[in-house]
């Protein structure tokens, strides 16, 4: 899902991308605290940003307060008008900051690979990590629909962009068969939502003769989601393995080259009578 094509532009590399809080808070100060680079108030900006993720995350939109993500934050409120003039500013700031964040997970996952299938199992295997680390992201961006709607449209648009670049390139390179780029990066992408809803977001659902054992098997993924690095979680300790596995086998039959036989059109050529 996603390739380095989705890469961010030159104007959103300038802007500080901070991360998300509450379950993942260690790993954000974890970030600030490794990049010199950062000012003390690019630093203090991402800490308020961190906080608005986990206030926005567990009580949604209307009910968070400005007051809540600064005494998460750990400043004060005058601090908070600093860097964002109102709850709303913020709650826009943080969809690009979530969609920003994924692009460059992706990015980073996918640089140097230069064979289509293996990009979009790289690209996915970024996205369910990231999927499970920021759980939240479906909620927020989902509130986005409805408070700020063009922050909700810019987040899937920023993200099917380079996607459908990365895509036509491959097509043109004779790598996966020709299609609309743009309907593709979306298809592929409803794919990625849906199966992150269902196996991440979603709490278990299973079926009473089976609900031990998911649950025990549920449990173990989540304990070695939390106990292994990031960078070396397998999508199977996010996915079941045979959701993945069936996500990669339907990726490679739908995107393999038809040949020329098989093209939209050959067989009624076949089938017209001869002169």
């Amino acid at each position: 899902m996603m390739d380095e094509a989705a890469q961010p532009n030159a104007l959103e590399n300038e802007r500080a991308a901070p991360s998300k809080a509450g379950s993942t808070q260690p790993t954000r100060e974890k970030e600030s605290a490794s990049t010199p680079s950062l000012s003390r108030g690019e630093i203090t900006r991402q800490r308020i940003l961190e906080a608005a993720e986990a206030v926005f995350g567990e009580l949604g939109y209307y009910e968070a307060s400005i007051s809540e993500i600064t005494r998460r934050a750990g400043v004060a409120q005058g601090t908070f008008y600093i860097y964002f003039r109102t709850k709303r500013e913020i709650f826009v700031e943080l969809v690009k900051d979530l969609g920003r964040r994924l692009r460059e997970a992706s990015a980073a996952a996918t640089a140097g690979l230069t064979n289509r299938l293996e990009t979009e199992r790289q690209g996915f295997i970024a996205f369910f990590r990231f999927a499970a680390a920021h759980r939240s992201v479906y909620r927020i961006v989902e509130e986005a629909e409805r408070v700020a709607p063009e922050a909700a449209q810019e987040y899937y648009q920023s993200i099917s962009r380079g996607y459908a670049r990365g895509l036509r390139a491959a097509m043109e390179a004779g790598q996966i068969r020709s299609m609309d780029p743009e309907t593709l990066a979306y298809a592929l992408m409803g794919i990625g939502h849906f199966l992150a809803l269902r196996w991440i977001v979603w709490p278990q659902l299973t079926s009473a003769p089976e609900s031990a054992a998911a649950s025990e098997a549920s449990a173990a993924r989540a304990a070695a989601h939390q106990s292994q690095p990031e960078s070396e979680q397998s999508a199977e300790q996010v996915l079941p393995p045979q959701v993945f596995a069936t996500l990669m086998d339907f990726i490679t039959h739908g995107l393999a080259p038809t040949s020329p036989s098989a093209e939209p059109g050959s067989e009624a050529r076949t089938l017209e009578p001869q002169p």
